[in-house]
């Protein structure tokens, strides 16, 4: 049974990983040249039930201890004028909860734990057509080409993989606006120590200035905005930036200044709650691809949890792929909808005119809540 996963995310890294623990051969499809091609973006915690428990299944569970920062779920929401609303410190050393790791060293963690050859980088999926005699016949950026008899397109938000099976439409619900702040300790210690160990929101009227600490010592700066009609250029000016948060403590908006390069926009977008598709042989999705939402949280997580639950379907059975692919999407369609509609409603919450007080309701009443992630978290 030759498996070929379309890209080498998250998802389709804790695929191929678990897969080869049951002796179970795939090829991922990378279109990065290499594993330091690219950042690869902020800090995700990763939930106990979801995210801990697809790394457990990998067998990883003690390389993710060694690497994680559990003090990285502090976090910090003030108003405009630089007033504490909540503040969250988590347990010293705890790893009950959900503690903070690097998307670098959690995909590093995954990639390390592959043969070598499991990755073919530098291979850009662009079309997946069915063959006459059963399998997917694929094409890759350059002409290459490959054939595979299961496909699993865990190649995110423009899944090529998705269009073989539903045509959902996705849905622009936000505007990210992002800059990076390196070696913060040294070069601008006071916004090191306004930030601390995790995590800062500032929330004001439509729009949240967020922080998140890294591993590295550097500071991921996100800025949130409510979905309208401005072109994603109009962010591309520090000068712009802080226009819009005129009046805002200079504390805050120092985040902005500090900001290593000009900043980057682009467009969040969500598929339809409830998307599902009618099982077909031999492809499925997972991840963005399958279940794209606004980014609180949640999204790393289950993509890492479909890896899980679809390599443990496929192992039991490796006979009957198409059965293990039917159990594997009835389980994730069920799982998918209530954290696809709390995700929406977070998001709408956090971008809302009174989300400051929304936010204090949410964190005060049930103190659980207190790990929900960053606005720009995946």
């Amino acid at each position: 049974m030759r498996i070929a996963i379309a890209g080498g995310g998250l998802g389709g890294l804790t695929l191929a990983r678990i897969l080869h623990r049951h002796g179970i051969d795939a090829v991922v499809y990378e279109r990065e040249t290499g594993r330091s091609t690219r950042s690869q973006g902020g800090s995700l915690d990763l939930h106990p039930e979801s995210g801990q428990l697809a790394l457990a299944r990998a067998g990883l569970a003690d390389r993710f201890r060694s690497e994680a920062r559990p003090e990285g779920e502090e976090h910090r929401i003030l108003d405009p004028a630089g007033r504490t609303l909540v503040h969250h410190t988590p347990r010293p050393g705890a790893f009950s909860g959900r503690p903070e790791i690097d998307r670098a060293a959690l995909r590093d963690l995954l990639l390390d734990s592959l043969p070598a050859d499991t990755v073919a980088w530098q291979h850009r999926l662009v079309a997946a057509a069915p063959r006459p005699g059963g399998g997917f016949g694929l094409t890759f950026d350059g002409g290459h080409r490959a054939d595979c008899d299961v496909l699993v397109g865990a190649d995110g938000a423009r899944s090529v993989v998705r269009s073989l099976l539903t045509d959902a439409r996705l849905s622009y619900v936000a505007t990210l606006v992002e800059l990076s702040i390196s070696d913060a300790d040294r070069r601008h210690p006071d916004i090191a120590e306004l930030v601390g160990p995790g995590n800062l929101w500032c929330v004001g009227v439509n729009q949240i200035l967020a922080a998140q600490r890294l591993g590295d010592g550097g500071i991921r700066v996100g800025i949130s905005l409510r979905a309208d009609d401005r072109h994603p250029d109009t962010f591309r000016s520090k000068r712009a930036l802080l226009d819009m948060f005129d009046g805002w403590d200079p504390s805050l908006t120092a985040l902005i200044e500090a900001g290593d390069s000009a900043p980057t926009p682009r467009r969040i977008e969500a598929m339809p709650i409830g998307t599902r598709w009618a099982h077909q042989p031999g492809v499925t999705l997972i991840g963005d691809a399958a279940h794209l939402m606004p980014p609180v949280g949640e999204g790393a997580n289950q993509a890492m949890l479909d890896g899980a639950e679809l390599a443990g379907e496929l192992a039991a059975d490796p006979a009957d792929p198409d059965s293990a692919i039917r159990a594997y999407e009835e389980a994730m369609f069920t799982r998918i909808i209530p954290i696809a509609e709390m995700s929406a409603r977070v998001q709408a919450m956090m971008l809302s005119p009174t989300a400051a007080d929304d936010i204090v309701r949410f964190f005060t009443p049930q103190p659980a809540r207190q790990e929900l992630a960053p606005p720009y978290e995946g």
